[in-house]
C-alpha cells in the first residue's frame, strides 16, 4: 500500500465545511438559475413554490417556506454527492456535474411525475375540472410546464452538482 506524500494523509471523515459551503452555493445557484428561466418564460416551474404550496397556500409565505425547504434538500442531496465522493476518494466539478445529471433524470422522470400524489394543493394526472383552485401536475419530464422545462431542469442540477463537486474534498485532502 502506497503511502501518501507528507502533508496529505487522508484524515477519516466528511469535509463539513465543503460539504455546508457546497450545497448552500449550489442549491442558492441552481434556485437562481431556474427562477430566471421561468422569468424568461423557458418554464413554468419554479421550485420553491413548488415545495412553498405543499406547507402554505398564502402566497406571501409560499416563496419564503419554499425557499427554505430546497435549502434544506441541497444540504441532503449534497450529503448524498459526498457519500459517492467519499467512495469515489475524490470529487472535482467533471464528477459532480455527471452526478448532478443522474440527479437531475431521477428528478425528472420518477420524482416528478408522482410529486402529485403527495401534494396537498395539486390536481392529480386524473383529474377534471375542479371548483378548487389547484396546481397542474408537472407529468412525466415535467412536461407540463412547458417543453423546455426538462432542459432548465437538467441545466440546473449539472451546475449544482458541479459546484458540490468543486468545492467538497473527500478524505480532507488539501486544497490545490
Amino acid at each position: 500500500m502506497m503511502k501518501a506524500p507528507r502533508g496529505q494523509e487522508r484524515a477519516a471523515g466528511v469535509d463539513g465545511p465543503g460539504l455546508l459551503s457546497g450545497a448552500l452555493v449550489g442549491t442558492t445557484i441552481m434556485t437562481g438559475l431556474m427562477e430566471a428561466a421561468q422569468a424568461r418564460r423557458f418554464t413554468r416551474m419554479s421550485l420553491p413554490f413548488l415545495l412553498g404550496t405543499m406547507v402554505s397556500e398564502r402566497r406571501a409565505a409560499v416563496r419564503v417556506w419554499g425557499s427554505l425547504f430546497h435549502l434544506l434538500n441541497g444540504l441532503v442531496f449534497a450529503s448524498g454527492y459526498a457519500v459517492i465522493f467519499e467512495r469515489a476518494r475524490r470529487s472535482g466539478w467533471r464528477l459532480g456535474a455527471g452526478i448532478g445529471a443522474v440527479h437531475g433524470l431521477v428528478v425528472l422522470v420518477a420524482l416528478l411525475p408522482i410529486v402529485s400524489e403527495v401534494h396537498p394543493r395539486m390536481a392529480g394526472e386524473d383529474e377534471g375540472p375542479d371548483p378548487t383552485p389547484m396546481l397542474e401536475p408537472p407529468g412525466f419530464l415535467g412536461l407540463h410546464y412547458g417543453v423546455q422545462t426538462p432542459a432548465v431542469a437538467m441545466a440546473g442540477h449539472v451546475v449544482y452538482g458541479a459546484i458540490v463537486g468543486s468545492l467538497y474534498r473527500p478524505g480532507r485532502l488539501p486544497r490545490r
